[in-house]
């Protein structure tokens, strides 16, 4: 079984997030599990983010993603490099 990785922050969620959820199912077939990693109350550029993480995980979940996690606010408010390193280091660490 597949699983993919998303690293996301969802602030907010948009049809374009729902259709790369939409497009990622459709290339990994039913059976793949899709895991969102995505930011918290703060988003990267240490702002807060619009609405609540637990607001933008359930709609990642209703437009088919299988798991969504929080980024650790450190990974979070980090620069882009810092961003991406600790969010590709958590989803290759799940096996993403």
């Amino acid at each position: 079984m597949q699983t993919a990785g998303v690293i996301c922050e969802y602030n907010p969620f948009h049809l374009g997030h729902a259709r790369q959820l939409g497009l990622i199912r459709q290339q990994l077939g039913p059976e793949a599990t899709i895991v969102c990693l995505m930011s918290g109350y703060f988003v990267q550029r240490g702002e807060p983010a619009l609405y609540p993480p637990r607001l933008r995980a359930e709609a990642a979940v209703r437009s088919g993603a299988d798991l969504v996690l929080e980024l650790p606010l450190p990974w979070s408010l980090a620069s882009a490099e810092g961003f991406a390193y600790g969010a590709v280091s958590i989803l290759d660490a799940l096996g993403c």
